[in-house]
């Protein structure tokens, strides 16, 4: 098992493994290290501890050195200069009129090059703005086109749910949704309340997904018919898979319709199992439960 130093870098949630060297860490001090971007500075957020080999994604690199002072005032100059730099970048691309959008700069520690991130429609043929902007800033200029996934991650924000955006607050890899998902738990598919600031569907819908698609075996689809305690017929409106129970329309005998919410293990229904199509009685839906 490799021993590993966890490594954050600023304004990104994610934490990421470099080989640990012999060096005496401190929580949260500062190292250098060099990444596919170039020679980086980072927080040393986890400190030398070996993990199994199945979490290494590729290969690892080392820590080129704990940051002295001198480092750590060289990386926040370097930060200064970012807002100017953006600034600068905007107007040229603007004069350029290529369609693209800049999201963020970003320089090497080095500072020997300057990656900008943009979003685009398409492919973007940027030469001539490279070199424009090469003049500017006397540095090696790199664009990178990126999603919009990548950018709501980059410049955060608040979700629909009030809170600030997954992607850019918690240590995490973009999770694998689908609508179905979006099924499963009953929410309406509105684009407008399903998807988030990027466009796509909201990561958290895979959060729970695991818990009502275990739970949704349990229950009657809706639309179906189940037999209520007092042995009367009735059609399921809605499910609630929290409160394990299901809104039913029964016809009463004078023909009113009447709605109510029952509990799942006072109905009973036919579903498919694991093992095959059965019927559920009450003990059966409490052994469930």
């Amino acid at each position: 098992m490799p021993k590993v130093v966890g490594v954050k870098f600023k304004n990104t949630p994610k934490i990421y493994f470099f080989e640990a060297e012999d060096y005496e860490y401190t929580q949260d001090c500062g190292v250098i290290v060099k990444t596919a971007r170039g020679v980086e500075y980072g927080e040393a957020v986890m400190m030398p501890t070996f993990v199994e080999d199945d979490k290494i994604v590729g290969q690892l690199k080392p820590i080129i050195r704990l940051a002295s002072d001198k480092d750590k005032e060289q990386f926040e100059q370097l930060e200064a200069k970012r807002p100017q730099t953006m600034k600068i970048a905007l107007e040229k691309i603007q004069a350029s009129g290529l369609p693209m959008k800049l999201v963020d700069v970003k320089y090497t520690f080095d500072g020997q090059k300057l990656i900008l991130y943009f979003t685009a429609a398409d492919r973007v043929d940027f030469r001539e703005l490279v070199r424009e902007l090469a003049s500017v800033f006397h540095v090696r200029i790199e664009l990178r086109q990126i999603g919009a996934r990548d950018e709501c991650k980059m410049i955060g924000g608040i979700g629909p749910c009030g809170r600030p955006c997954c992607c850019a607050t918690r240590n995490m890899d973009y999770a694998h949704v689908s609508i179905k998902m979006a099924k499963n738990q009953g929410l309406a598919l509105n684009p407008g309340k399903i998807n988030g600031l990027c466009g796509s569907l909201m990561c958290c819908l895979d959060y729970e997904n695991e818990y009502y698609a275990e739970v949704n075996k349990m229950m009657p689809k809706v639309g179906s018919e189940v037999t209520l305690a007092n042995g009367s017929k009735a059609i399921v409106t809605a499910l609630n898979q929290l409160k394990m129970s299901v809104t039913v329309k029964e016809q009463t005998k004078d023909d009113t319709i009447v709605f109510s919410t029952v509990d799942l293990q006072d109905i009973k229904f036919r579903h498919k199992a694991h093992d095959g199509e059965k019927e559920s009685n009450e003990n059966e839906q409490g052994k469930q439960k």
